[in-house]
């Protein structure tokens, strides 16, 4: 079992705590030495993942952790991340950040990175100007933490009650995802009619843990990942830009702060690729999101200062960028994306909008983990897309694709968590291990609300509209490229130097 893990190596996966200096991580070994005294352990224990001291997305408590095996559970069952590479592995722990391994830890032993601390420094220092955006899953999750059944709507309070934190401005990530779609949706109908010499399929991008899942396992397929940034990083990027210009205010007093179902955000914000607003400004040291923090981190933000949810009166978003369309908003679901895509790609082949009878592509909505669906646009012909959530299943389809099993895609979303962003690694902890109940009562208050919208079209959106008309000129253009395209160094590079991926 511990095929060449010397008694350090063991000792350090047993206690996380091994500086990573040309040591080796992992290893055969990877359960602790003393696994091979039966005598010593009870029969079900089963050992734990590794966990980089250093991770700035994800954290262990040594002293809670009961080795019961849940995480492996998680990573390698669900998620096909752990052991799905040879050992032993050089100064490298294999994690894409996705955080489930925290969503099945029974004891809480394992949890996010917390960055409450930098935040309220933030918030208390005079001289910094403090921007906070949220996530669409958010808002049908917060509640939970207060008591409050699943899926409840509790959009307005929580804007509410960042205000009561004492954030300067509160914006809506939804507004960001109407942002993307019009950068990703113009991307792709440049590649399909030629415009762009890329090969399809096109990968959505919004997710950095299927990002980095990628670079990992399927280095062949990074360059079809879509070159847009994230929702967040559009709506950093953009305050500290234009935001900051039309207000006057000095880019490096101004500290955005994202609230996020998701753990991999806070390593998203961290890649070096995510200062393209310091780039702007000529001043690398400006980052595009200064700290990010989970739904949890947020609820025990709010209860350390008195505020419950549930007793507050319902706040709009700050204008400018707090305004957007059902189609941002369903970001958080399954299927969410490639829906809103569709919604405003008809209308760059057509320059008609989709017909009201065909917003709710359903094919593409519901919890199976692959699902297939095609659109027929007028002059174009049949667009092929494929949606895929949890990252078990991601491996399936892009193995299929390899073999040539499953081909014409123009376009798949993948999102690395079960459900999409409902069910990410940063939202409320619920049953061990999470059910497609709870994440099914999410998603469908999403898709209600999307419903009851008049505005569910992104290109529809009218700060969109005024954002490119007085700054950005047009979706792909140079500045927004710029701005909303991360710069990847020699492209987005495969993650494979000190591992040999397996099957």
């Amino acid at each position: 079992m511990l095929g060449g893990l010397g008694t350090v190596g063991a000792t350090a996966m047993l206690t996380g705590c091994q500086h990573f200096d040309k040591a080796i991580v992992g290893g055969e070994g990877w359960i602790p030495k003393q696994y091979q005294r039966s005598k010593y352990w009870p029969a079900q224990v089963r050992g734990r993942i590794p966990i980089h001291p250093e991770s700035v997305s994800i954290d262990r408590n040594d002293e809670k952790c009961i080795l019961c095996g849940q995480c492996i559970e998680a990573c390698r069952g669900v998620q096909s991340v752990f052991k799905h590479y040879e050992l032993p592995i050089v100064d490298d722990v294999i994690c894409v950040d996705c955080g489930q391994c925290i969503m099945w830890c029974p004891t809480k032993s394992i949890t996010e990175k917390s960055s409450i601390n930098q935040v309220m420094e933030a918030l208390e220092d005079p001289n910094k100007f403090v921007v906070v955006q949220t996530a669409p899953a958010t808002r049908v999750a917060l509640g939970e933490e207060f008591g409050l059944p699943p899926g409840t709507w509790v959009q307005g309070q929580q804007v509410a009650a960042l205000k009561e934190l004492g954030f300067d401005r509160v914006f809506d990530t939804s507004f960001g995802a109407d942002l993307t779609i019009m950068e990703e949706s113009k991307e792709f109908y440049k590649i399909v009619t030629g415009v762009y010499d890329r090969h399809l399929p096109l990968f959505t991008s919004c997710c950095p843990a299927w990002v980095k899942f990628c670079e990992y396992y399927y280095p062949d397929l990074v360059h079809h990942i879509s070159s847009c940034g994230s929702p967040m990083q559009m709506v950093g990027a953009t305050v500290k830009t234009y935001y900051a210009k039309l207000n006057n205010i000095d880019p490096e007093q101004i500290y955005t702060v994202a609230i996020m179902p998701c753990t991999a955000k806070k390593a998203e914000a961290k890649r070096l690729e995510m200062n393209a607003s310091g780039r702007y400004w000529g001043n690398e040291e400006i980052r595009d999101a200064d700290a990010v923090l989970t739904v949890r981190e947020l609820a025990q933000m709010m209860k350390s200062a008195g505020i419950d949810v549930t007793a507050l009166p319902e706040k709009d978003y700050d204008p400018i960028l707090g305004k957007s369309s059902g189609g941002g908003l369903i970001f958080g679901a399954t299927g969410g994306v490639m829906e809103a895509c569709m919604r405003t790609a008809y209308y760059w082949f057509t320059k008609q909008d989709l017909p009201d009878e065909m917003l709710d592509f359903k094919p593409v909505r519901g919890l199976k983990g692959i699902k297939e669906a095609s659109v027929e646009i007028p002059g174009v012909g049949t667009i092929r897309v494929a949606v895929v959530h949890g990252l078990g299943n991601t491996r399936v389809l892009l193995d299929a694709m390899r073999r040539g099993e499953k081909t014409g895609y123009h376009m798949i979303e993948v999102m690395a968590c079960p459900g999409g962003c409902i069910g990410g690694g940063g939202q409320p902890r619920s049953a061990l291990p999470p059910n497609d109940k709870l994440r099914q009562e999410r998603i469908e208050k999403l898709y209600k609300k999307d419903a009851l919208m008049k505005l569910r079209r992104s290109h529809k959106n009218p700060e969109i509209k005024a954002l490119y008309e007085n700054f950005y000129e047009k979706p792909g253009s140079k500045l927004a490229y710029k701005l909303l395209h991360p710069v990847y160094p020699e492209g987005r590079k495969p993650r494979t130097d000190n591992i040999n991926i397996t099957v």
